[in-house]
């Protein structure tokens, strides 16, 4: 039984996104005119950017309890995976993907509701969970990465 009900958990996303912001007020202000909010990574979390198509074959590859927050611009079909900030050269070998460097800024929408065609497809939960770079490098390298054992994937 789901102890955190959908929409407390939706809040609790969002509630820590916020914890990641330089300036939350200034966030929330741009996200009640609905503009996306500046997120510069390192700090809290590094980016990985990939093709939606692909995300979503790493999506069905990946446990959704081994999955962190990943967030998609559906109409230039890109995803961003966030990863843990001390994020090394895990996905090096990983052709389908483009780490982005440390100050980059990620444009994200509340995590209640998309805006400007950015939602949320795997949301934050408010746990600060974040995806294992081995586990996002077996699921989107050559043919679905190198073959892990099955309980590497929960």
């Amino acid at each position: 039984m789901d102890l955190h009900p959908a929409p407390y958990v939706r809040q609790a996303g969002q509630d820590w996104l916020l914890s990641c912001a330089d300036s939350p007020a200034e966030i929330r202000t741009l996200w009640d005119a609905e503009e996306l909010g500046a997120f510069p990574i390192g700090g809290h979390w590094m980016v990985a950017e990939t093709a939606l198509t692909h995300a979503m074959d790493a999506l069905k590859r990946i446990s959704a309890d081994r999955r962190g927050p990943v967030l998609s611009d559906v109409p230039r079909g890109i995803a961003w995976w966030l990863l843990p900030p001390t994020l090394g050269d895990e996905l090096d070998d990983v052709h389908t993907i483009t780490v982005r460097p440390r100050g980059w800024v990620l444009r994200c929408p509340p995590v209640l509701y998309p805006v400007r065609g950015r939602v949320w497809i795997e949301r934050p939960d408010g746990t600060g969970r974040l995806t294992d770079p081995v586990l996002l490098g077996a699921a989107l390298g050559p043919g679905g990465g190198p073959r892990l054992p099955a309980e590497a994937f929960g």
